[in-house]
């Protein structure tokens, strides 16, 4: 990332040219026109930011806040979804990837808040809930927690992206259908835009899932992608909107 003059270079700068204006007054007889020519440059400088903003430094923040899913678990990190989206966007926004494999929504909801408060993103992709479903936790318990993170996010300006994932029928179909029904209310309740299964079109392949046939395999990131992109894509618009205005 290019960045500015550190502060103590431009602090240099401008101690130097202080002094270079000094001697000249001190040998010649400035007009007054002079003396206020040579002081405005200080001020200007002086005033100029001590570390210039690039573009890359106003581009809006997405935070991916995940699990296993969103972690490129088994594959390559270069190959995982959200790298693939990272390159997509093509340096017109940062991309932050804070998903753990293994991550419930209760560790996500504890480690959440402090990781809004440093990156401040414009947009949060919020896929949790998968291992709460695999290991049977309460699905209100779950439905807690996400509120608790979509919450959060909209108190922090951000706009929210729920994606939404499913469990194997061998839970039950109550179970399952209690656990999916989190998401849909939850982006009702939050009027918040949802991808309501991440692993539409890859779940049921076996090609392109791992031996585990939980995780999808490198194959599969690019139709995962594709899955986030229609909801993703209109949030894109309204945040670059909102930060050129």
């Amino acid at each position: 990332m290019k960045r500015g003059f550190p502060l103590a270079i431009q602090k240099q700068a401008i101690q130097k040219l202080f002094r270079q204006t000094l001697a000249f007054q001190r040998g010649q007889t400035a007009t007054r026109r002079g003396v206020s020519s040579a002081v405005m440059l200080i001020i200007f400088l002086g005033a100029a930011p001590l570390y210039a903003n690039t573009s890359e430094e106003h581009l809006p923040t997405l935070l991916v806040m995940g699990d296993s899913l969103s972690a490129a678990y088994g594959i390559e990190q270069e190959q995982g979804w959200v790298t693939l989206l990272a390159e997509r966007l093509d340096g017109e926004a940062h991309v932050v990837n804070a998903s753990i494999s293994g991550e419930t929504t209760s560790g996500g909801a504890q480690r959440f808040a402090d990781i809004i408060g440093q990156q401040q993103p414009g947009i949060v992709l919020l896929e949790l809930g998968g291992n709460d479903g695999l290991r049977g936790l309460p699905p209100a318990q779950m439905r807690t927690n996400l509120a608790t993170m979509i919450e959060q996010s909209q108190q922090a300006g951000a706009e929210v992206l729920l994606l939404g994932i499913d469990i194997p029928p061998n839970y039950g179909q109550a179970y399952r259908d209690a656990f999916t029904s989190v998401f849909h209310s939850l982006a009702d309740e939050y009027d918040i835009p949802l991808v309501p299964f991440l692993l539409e079109d890859i779940a049921l392949n076996k090609q392109l899932m791992q031996s585990d046939g939980i995780h999808p395999t490198a194959e599969a990131q690019p139709i995962i992608l594709d899955n986030v992109w229609p909801e993703l894509e209109p949030m894109l618009e309204e945040t670059y909107q909102a930060s050129s205005q």
